[in-house]
């Protein structure tokens, strides 16, 4: 089995950070091939850079020589997650619907912890489209960006365990640790928090591999069918040949 991470922020060290705690869950069998956006913001944490970031992942999985059984998208908030689904012929999991989906299968009720004070009405937005607010117990958010905790997880492990005994006071039966920066980290804090700790890589590739067990085909009808072709400007090769309904070069 294949799988390609999308990484669409532009930090390889975040890139970098995702594939080794994809490799603690994934099977021995499986390879992985990741992948950094080439345009964008360093960390996304705005409105716009999540814009920005949805082109840059369409971006990467065109221009990565496949085949794959699966693609995930490796950025909580899902940057171009349905658009994905729309394009590619095979499965594409996003870390933070994965995430809230392994959730609701652990609890009712379930706390999203994560840095980066914008993240949070982003993310309730998110949750609502998922037609999932009633399963929201909470968001919260720490001051380190993602970022900030992916440079220093051993600083930021007090005051993210804060965050989630707040999360669990406010009713969470589970609690996810969102963003690829904190990858890794529900491990060393799910001993100072009483109820499970999510952490999104490994929800999503878990995730991803089941899916490409499963050998479903794309839908043909709908609207996740392929869309009809359409000329574009200034896109890279890879990725106009695909909404021009051609195969890549």
């Amino acid at each position: 089995m294949r799988l390609l991470l999308i990484n669409p922020n532009t930090t390889a060290a975040i890139t970098d950070k995702v594939v080794a705690m994809a490799h603690t869950v994934a099977a021995p069998s499986t390879e992985l091939v990741a992948v950094t956006g080439r345009f964008g913001a360093a960390y996304v944490a705005s409105r716009a850079a999540y814009a920005i970031a949805a082109h840059a992942a369409l971006d990467a999985w065109a221009e990565t020589p496949g085949p794959f059984d699966a693609v995930v998208l490796a950025c909580f908030g899902d940057p171009g997650l349905d658009a994905l689904r729309e394009l590619s012929p095979v499965p594409v999991v996003g870390m933070a619907e994965a995430s809230i989906q392994s959730a609701c299968q652990l609890g009712g009720r379930f706390g999203i912890v994560t840095g980066g004070e914008r993240w949070a009405p982003m993310l309730r937005e998110f949750v609502a489209v998922r037609g999932l607010s009633t399963r929201l117990a909470c968001i919260h958010t720490v001051a380190p960006t993602g970022a900030d905790i992916a440079r220093d997880p051993d600083g930021s492990l007090s005051v993210l365990a804060t965050a989630c005994a707040h999360a669990v006071d406010g009713g969470a039966d589970a609690v996810i640790l969102g963003g690829a920066g904190l990858a890794g980290l529900a491990t060393r804090l799910s001993q100072r928090v009483p109820v499970p700790l999510i952490d999104g890589v490994a929800a999503a590739v878990g995730q991803a591999e089941a899916l490409a067990r499963l050998g479903a085909s794309k839908s043909r009808i709908g609207s996740f069918a392929m869309p009809p072709p359409v000329d574009s400007v200034g896109l890279c090769a890879g990725l106009a040949a695909q909404l021009a309904g051609r195969s890549p070069a």
